[in-house]
């Protein structure tokens, strides 16, 4: 393997502090590391990739992704059998399997589904993919009638002692009323009819994502309370930790330790072993990106989750060299239909073929804060477009490909990355253009960047965006004048910054959930709780409401119009590039990863082989 470029005492001496020097406990089957803490366990505000990962071990929906399937096809999970569809597509029937059990042993229920999909269509619980509910009849509505409640509440001021009360009041009318205009009803125990507003393709794969997994109704609804002040029903957080936590998924959750690790064990109430390839594994947060590849070339982890070192291109480039050398039996497995991480399995065990680089369904882009004011009260210049254009139009995006990344990624034009879904063509976007971009500003009031108020660029310290921020910096500065401050925190107050609106740019990406371009689109409704741009356009969301009452080319061209108001003309954000996906595994010994442009990878699903001592053969570079 490549020279690693951190000793080999440091590394002993970090992993000893963030992992096993106080752990009295053996090691996990299987080891993975993450450069990011998982943010929650709450599956109404699962939004970030590796929290998707883990969530997958831990809780189950009705139907789940197969990952040894080309394309991901659904089958029963949680359930006993696909559901029964009739009404032309509008009304679906799910069976719980009867030896569906939580963690704990009691019995999952239809009434935890139902119970989990109403948190989530509250509008008091905030839930990121509240969207994925809206197509189920009477939601839209019904969230209307709870805001209405809770703003005429709020309007009432001071309640004193009387508040509690007449919220809980409003609370259950809001229950009642979903009852009444849903169309969600557990018919027993076992079974659960849902009813759509119309036909939707791709309703199934709503519901296989984590937005839709159960909750343990009796554990979460401890944690429930009334707000006085607000009328809004709160969930304490307790719930989602050990030793508190119930999941229904393959594995437990046996300890969750801050900014360290994980550790799940096969949960011995899962209704079908056979599918769990390992008893126990560990989730390592290790945030520095030589640790992380230094880790797994000395055998610590099994699977590193993503590689973001400076020389990243250099290790890509000693695995092609290492296949070149294969070349005839490689163009011999790529004819058998093979996919690259079987085609490695079968060449000799090397070093340099253990990291890999597939396709993803994602794109990194810039946040733009589209509100009128900033977080400080004072007027936000990038809530005009012609501000966001001119940022747009100075990003050398080429130049963060090249020589940046590093990688076969792409720039991006769109948000959603073309040739990813079939049908649908997306827009070209804003290129590289620095005269108009100067034009705009000048047509802002803000010629050579004179009076435009210094802009911050907020990102992750966990990310390897440092030195795009630092490209996008030199851009701005060097072709517009304006002056750039780059913020760098760790990832919670990034996500507790961008949440709650409070920055100006910052760094953002998005990985599709779903085969539609609607999976990328749907982020910039108004009413999308993933809108963390504040931009607000009734033209757009008209649009997107329209495209939905269309079928085959005609939906995805009016999709395409869509797209283009934001890529082209609004800019609440800037695409940058299309992401690859870069792991590190031994094929020889880590089995079922799936090389699908989603990325869906699911943790039960995963095998590992006996360790052969160590992770790199003496001498290799």
């Amino acid at each position: 393997m490549l020279k690693v470029l951190m000793p080999l005492v440091l590394l002993v001496g970090l992993l000893a502090w963030s992992a096993w020097s106080d752990d009295p406990m053996p090691r996990a089957d299987l080891t993975v590391v993450e450069r990011a803490e998982v943010n929650t366990l709450d599956p109404a505000r699962i939004s970030w990739n590796h929290d998707i990962r883990v969530s997958r071990a831990l809780y189950e929906g009705l139907l789940v992704p197969d990952v040894t399937s080309a394309d991901l096809a659904l089958v029963p999970g949680a359930a006993s059998s696909m559901p029964e569809v009739s009404d032309g597509g509008r009304v679906y029937v799910f069976r719980v399997r009867e030896d569906a059990r939580w963690s704990d042993g009691s019995a999952v229920t239809a009434g935890d589904f139902v119970y989990a999909w109403r948190r989530a269509i509250l509008p008091d619980s905030r839930a990121d993919y509240a969207e994925m509910f809206m197509p189920i009849r009477g939601v839209s509505a019904f969230r209307a009638v709870r805001e209405a409640q809770l703003a005429a509440y709020a309007s009432g001021g001071d309640r004193g002692a009387a508040g509690w009360a007449a919220a809980d009041g409003l609370y259950g009318e809001a229950l009642r009323a979903f009852e009444g205009m849903v169309g969600i009803e557990a018919l027993d125990d076992r079974a659960i009819r849902v009813e759509l507003e119309r036909p939707l393709p791709y309703f199934l794969e709503f519901v296989s994502f984590p937005a839709y997994f159960p909750l343990p109704k009796r554990v979460v609804s401890s944690y429930e309370s009334i707000d006085g002040a607000t009328g809004e029903v709160r969930w304490g957080v307790g719930w989602t930790k050990p030793p508190v936590f119930v999941g229904n998924g393959a594995f437990r959750l046996e300890r969750w330790r801050f900014r360290r690790d994980m550790r799940l064990e096969r949960n011995e109430y899962y209704h079908s072993p056979g599918r769990v390839g390992v008893g126990s594994l560990s989730v390592l947060n290790i945030a520095d990106g030589n640790a992380m590849v230094t880790a797994f070339a000395t055998g610590a982890v099994d699977w590193t989750t993503d590689v973001l070192v400076p020389y990243r291109a250099e290790m890509l480039a000693a695995r092609r060299a290492f296949m070149e050398e294969h070349a005839g039996e490689v163009s011999r497995l790529r004819s058998l239909g093979l996919d690259e991480v079987e085609i490695v399995r079968r060449l000799p065990d090397d070093a340099r073929a253990h990291i890999h680089e597939f396709p993803s369904f994602g794109t990194f882009f810039l946040n733009l804060n589209c509100s009128a004011t900033t977080d400080g009260g004072r007027p936000n210049p990038l809530a005009d477009a012609r501000v966001r254009r001119a940022l747009a139009l100075s990003v050398d995006k080429a130049e963060v490909v090249r020589d940046i990344r590093r990688t076969s990624e792409r720039v991006a034009g769109s948000l959603v990355p073309p040739g990813s879904i079939t049908g649908y063509d997306p827009p070209g976007g804003l290129g590289f253009d620095p005269e108009r971009s100067r034009a705009e500003l000048v047509s802002a009031g803000y010629p050579g960047g004179v009076g435009l108020p210094e802009l911050e660029l907020l990102f992750r310290k966990d990310a390897g965006h440092d030195l795009v921020a630092q490209a996008l910096k030199r851009n701005w500065e060097r072709h517009l004048g304006v002056r750039v401050r780059l913020a760098q925190v760790d990832s919670r107050v990034f996500s507790d910054r961008v949440r709650g609106g409070r920055y100006m740019i910052s760094t953002a990406s998005w990985f599709g959930d779903y085969g539609d371009p609607t999976t990328f689109l749907d982020l910039s409704r108004s009413t999308s709780n993933n809108n963390d741009r504040n931009y607000t356009n009734p033209s757009y969301d008209a649009m997107m409401d329209a495209a939905g009452l269309l079928e085959g080319s005609d939906r995805m061209s009016a999709l395409a119009g869509a797209e283009r108001v934001i890529v082209e003309r609004d800019l609440p954000l800037i695409p940058v590039f299309h992401y690859t996906q870069v792991y590190l595994f031994n094929a020889h010994r880590v089995r079922g990863l799936t090389t699908h442009p989603r990325q869906t990878q699911m943790l039960p699903a995963l095998t590992v082989s006996e360790r052969a001592g160590g992770g790199v053969r003496g001498g290799e570079r």
